[in-house]
């Protein structure tokens, strides 16, 4: 059993590990107890747990699995009562729902054919040819998931081109910046905070 900030998780070898990215987002949430928060791509919870002792409620969502298990797992083991947790891509799960707080670690890595392995796991890190498969795929969808004045705040890469997610979500009449950032050896991760306009 490991340990972060008091929370006692497991893991499992198919579920993305916690790692820089999650802590980054974990620790620069712009979170209000009133909210009602999603996390998409919730791992083996870590964030979610996070938030949920910061807010109303959480949704969280993934595409794999054995996340589902593992993080269903944590949640009941930190007690946090106040998570609801359903499998399925992206805003699928939660197709008719908005929230005030959407948070989403985002596969960024940019990974060509080759590089593939067709595994529960790649979902995780897989972002195509240029890194924002996904991204962009989430970001199409974001507005119609989001109450007035809500926020998100998804982590990507320098690799993953951080200027055109800004460039997107100041299109959707979002004031929308980079909060915290991280150079690591090849890349700066960081997380992008974007605010509906009143």
């Amino acid at each position: 059993m490991l340990d972060y900030n008091g929370i006692h998780y497991k893991t499992h070898p198919d579920v993305y590990e916690p790692a820089e990215d999650t802590f980054l987002l974990a620790e620069n949430l712009q979170v209000e107890r009133k909210h009602r928060v999603l996390e998409i791509g919730t791992g083996t919870g870590i964030v979610t747990i996070t938030v949920s002792r910061q807010c109303r409620t959480v949704v969280a969502t993934d595409i794999n699995p054995h996340a589902i298990k593992c993080a269903t797992h944590n949640i009941i083991n930190n007690k946090a009562y106040n998570v609801e947790i359903k499998q399925g891509d992206l805003f699928e799960p939660v197709s008719d729902e908005k929230f005030d707080l959407i948070l989403f670690n985002t596969p960024y890595l940019p990974t060509s054919e080759d590089e593939r392995v067709e595994d529960e796991l790649e979902a995780a890190w897989d972002g195509g040819a240029d890194g924002r498969k996904v991204i962009d795929r989430f970001l199409d969808e974001l507005i119609d998931h989001l109450n007035p004045e809500g926020t998100v705040q998804l982590v990507q890469s320098s690799l993953s081109d951080n200027d055109k997610t800004l460039k997107k979500l100041n299109e959707m009449d979002m004031d929308a910046s980079i909060t915290a950032s991280e150079k690591h050896f090849f890349e700066e991760v960081v997380v992008i905070t974007g605010k509906l306009k009143t």
